[in-house]
């Protein structure tokens, strides 16, 4: 009886395989994909982990309080348990994150399908609307557009997913290329397949592991635009928590109470740290180019 912890035969060994053996070895990624379950577990299961509600002026008497074994975060000058307002914040910034990467996955796969099989002139006009894209500073234009809609949660999801799905129609644009020419293509011309049935059928299929690899990539890139803005005050308003908007506010206490702004930066930034590493492992590992060494 063979034991089923004896790797199988090279002959037999399937290219999600050879992926997962690349993705184990990346040490970073490993960890950074470890931090994402536990915040997304603490986002999922915020009321569980922190009774209190994140709004709830409950401790006025100890406003501005330190780190303690009751307040493990604090509490800030609103009187409010700062470790709760942590754990609710994370609701916000990744379900900001997974929902504008979902958006840009619906915008990018498309285009950069039809920009890779069609090519010419398709090809052109897809490629200068992403040089568009790329010239300008989406921070500074979240700014004018949060401005001019005043910000709000559906705003920052459209702001996040309109210049998220670049990198992701580039990453598909590149795969379906690559398979253009392939022998599975030319069978379904051969037999008559509409352009739109290969594409569907065909082309966007085998280009699933790009499309993963952009939508976690997506992610960090929504959760800093998002806290950017509501750094600037034009992102989610409160009393709703946000790190960015929690990080603004620490600003003008951090020389005395330096906990209201410590916390929220160092939750962003492993947060988005962790996110990256993922997707950098992730995108190694499922690298076509790299399959079978």
């Amino acid at each position: 009886m063979t034991d089923i912890l004896t790797p199988p035969p090279a002959s037999n060994r399937s290219p999600l395989w050879f992926a997962w053996m690349r993705f184990s070895s990346n040490k970073a990624a490993l960890v950074g994909g470890i931090v994402m379950v536990v915040l997304i577990w603490m986002a999922i299961f915020a009321p569980i982990m922190t009774p209190v509600e994140p709004e709830a002026q409950l401790f006025l008497t100890q406003a501005l309080a330190f780190p303690s074994p009751e307040h493990w975060m604090g509490i800030d000058n609103l009187g409010r348990d700062f470790y709760t307002r942590i754990v609710y914040g994370a609701r916000v910034s990744l379900s900001i994150g997974f929902i504008a990467a979902g958006f840009s996955v619906l915008i990018g796969i498309p285009l950069g399908a039809l920009a890779g099989y069609f090519g010419g002139k398709v090809d052109w006009v897809i490629m200068r609307i992403i040089e568009l894209f790329s010239v300008v500073p989406p921070l500074l234009a979240a700014m004018l557009l949060g401005a001019l809609t005043r910000g709000g949660y559906p705003t920052i999801v459209a702001i996040a997913a309109l210049f998220g799905w670049v990198q992701v129609c580039l990453l598909v644009r590149a795969q379906v290329k690559a398979s253009r020419e392939k022998e599975f293509v030319r069978a379904a011309e051969a037999l008559g397949a509409s352009p739109w049935y290969i594409i569907s059928r065909h082309l966007i299929p085998n280009s699933i592991s790009p499309i993963i690899v952009g939508f976690v990539l997506a992610i960090p890139l929504a959760m800093m635009l998002e806290a950017s803005l509501s750094f600037l005050g034009i992102g989610v308003p409160p009393p709703t928590p946000t790190w960015g908007q929690m990080i603004n506010e620490g600003i003008n206490f951090m020389f005395f109470y330096w906990h209201l702004a410590v916390f929220p930066t160092a939750a962003l930034a492993i947060t988005v740290l962790a996110t990256s590493l993922f997707g950098d492992g992730l995108r190694d590992a499922l690298d076509p180019t790299l399959k079978g060494r």
